[in-house]
């Protein structure tokens, strides 16, 4: 808590302020944009980027991580409240905040139980299937508001407006920070600068509202902000707890890995250490906190928190500045806000959500293991198909399924020995040598309930196609743990191969495993020895061979 303020140097200030002030500038359209998504009032989204950013500043353990509403969170919010009451009315606001707060107490109670290590059950390419999923849920939801109405009809003045705005955005996105760089700025300067383009598009149609008839033509602003800042209370609805307790825990597992996903690409770059369950504690102290300053869930970025990175941020200081600036933005007058064009949002929403079409990862799925790129194409048409809700259970259940699956299927190798060596290899891979009364088997894989039926059928097929074998070597370098049912099937093996006279023979067990073995009656009963190495269980067994 405050570890990074302990140890805080003046020379990180400027770094920390000028992040501060570029996300400001960020966040203001995008908090708005987001909380139009999520389907609560556009000031909302403000309220959920200035207390939870201070809170996780306080628990959390990245130090440059931008916590505040992000598009695939805030799609799950109105997934979860869209049901039960009016996008945009004072129920929905509420039900936000009590979905934040579900998420909030799971996340923290998992940070209290320890359980960082569930982040590692979502593979990286369903990660993917799920994003680019939603991405485009996202994209497709908001082309009614840029066109000023839904398809095929057409409100012109706001279509003009809205497309005109997505021209700039995109046209910005991929030109302004090299024409900033022919102009002289520094290459950083200018690709932070570039970042900033939403802002500019965003103030451009607020003066274009203003000193146009745009309004009296039907181009539907965000209407009146609230000036102030929120009050600290959390108005629930009693009746619809229950309903959003699901929801809640879908959306807190997402939370954390967006969260996780962002701050480790950059604490990689600063050559920091993350401690997950430190995360969990930070993300569901800032839901928390967003729910009772009434806002929606909230969790760390990928975009926003590498522009904060890239502007400087060197301590959790900049997120705080970030705030007080959001802070003082709502106690200003906040009329101009008032005149902030839908449209114009729906482009930033748009540009901002197209970003995250990383189809970069299901090529190189597609070509590294095909399992992994149909699982991301599952999972994006689930969350297509299914929604958002559902396409967070087919991912979690493909991530799954694929672990048990290539558990259930483990990698066994027929050993033979190199010549003129003490190494043995794969003889599908090397041209290794074989005895006809000696099956070494090396198995490659923890041995487990969910495993052990294949490997005993593995090594009965291999011993059906060697019927000299006398002798058969567990080789065991790469078994970390063997559980009871594990046990009991060895034990069953060594009795079935005793009864044929073959012997079974261990070498290089693990001196976990073999801590293990000694307090069960399979090594008294083995039909067999125990060797240190392969290649002293070959020397042995052949020269017992040739004894006999």
């Amino acid at each position: 808590m405050l570890h990074w303020l302990k140890h805080y140097r003046r020379a990180l200030l400027p770094g920390d302020i000028s992040a501060g002030l570029v996300v400001a500038m960020m966040m203001i359209p995008q908090g708005m944009a987001y909380a139009l998504v999520a389907g609560v009032p556009p000031v909302v989204g403000i309220y959920a980027s200035i207390l939870p950013p201070v809170v996780y500043a306080l628990f959390g353990s990245s130090m440059t991580q931008s916590v505040g509403p992000m598009a695939i969170v805030s799609l799950m919010t109105a997934a979860a409240i869209g049901p039960l009451a009016p996008a945009g009315s004072a129920l929905a606001t509420v039900l936000a905040a009590q979905l934040a707060m579900v998420a909030g107490a799971v996340l923290l109670l998992c940070g209290l139980l320890r359980m960082g290590f569930l982040a590692n059950f979502f593979s990286r390419p369903v990660m993917s299937g799920f994003t680019v999923g939603s991405a485009i849920v996202i994209a497709f939801d908001q082309i009614h508001t840029l066109l000023g109405a839904p398809l095929p009809h057409i409100h012109i003045p706001s279509a003009a407006l809205g497309v005109g705005s997505l021209l700039l955005l995109v046209l910005s996105k991929f030109y302004l920070a090299g024409l900033l760089r022919r102009c002289g700025l520094p290459p950083a300067v200018a690709d932070i600068g570039s970042k900033l383009a939403p802002m500019l598009v965003v103030l451009g149609g607020i003066a274009l509202m203003a000193g146009t008839g745009l309004g009296e033509m039907g181009v539907r602003t965000t209407g009146a902000v609230p000036p102030g800042l929120p009050r600290l209370n959390l108005a629930t609805s009693s009746a619809h707890w229950p309903q959003l307790l699901q929801p809640g825990l879908l959306v807190g597992f997402i939370v954390f890995l967006m969260s996780m996903s962002a701050a480790q690409s950059l604490a990689l770059k600063r050559n920091e250490k993350l401690v997950s369950n430190h995360e969990l504690v930070g993300l569901g102290a800032a839901n928390v906190a967003s729910a009772l300053s009434g806002g929606f869930p909230v969790t760390g970025s990928l975009s926003r928190s590498a522009v904060n990175f890239a502007a400087g941020a060197n301590t959790p200081l900049a997120s705080l500045i970030t705030a007080a600036l959001l802070a003082c933005a709502l106690l200003a007058p906040t009329g101009w806000l008032a005149l902030l064009p839908l449209p114009t949002l729906a482009a930033t929403i748009i540009v901002a959500v197209l970003g995250m079409l990383e189809l970069g990862i299901l090529r190189t799925a597609w070509q590294y293991d095909r399992s992994d790129a149909l699982a991301w194409g599952a999972t994006c048409l689930g969350v297509l198909a299914l929604g958002v809700e559902a396409g967070v259970i087919v991912g979690v259940a493909l991530s799954m399924g694929t672990l048990i699956w290539r558990a259930s299927r483990p990698h066994i190798a027929v050993l033979g020995r190199i010549a003129g060596s003490e190494h043995f290899r794969n003889i599908e891979r090397y041209p290794a040598e074989t005895r006809p009364e000696l099956l070494v088997l090396r198995i490659d894989a923890n041995l487990f309930f969910g495993n052990v039926e294949a490997v005993s059928e593995r090594i009965e097929c291999e011993l059906a196609t060697h019927p000299s074998a006398r002798h058969l070597v567990l080789v065991m370098t790469a078994v970390s743990s063997i559980d009871t049912t594990a046990l009991f099937a060895l034990s069953e093996l060594n009795q079935s191969l005793k009864r044929r006279g073959i012997g079974m023979h261990l070498a290089e067990v693990k001196g976990p495993v073999m801590d293990r073995l000694r307090q069960s009656d399979l090594l008294r009963d083995l039909n067999g020895k125990l060797f240190l190495s392969t290649a002293m269980a070959s020397d042995h067994l052949l020269a017992a061979g040739k004894e006999a």
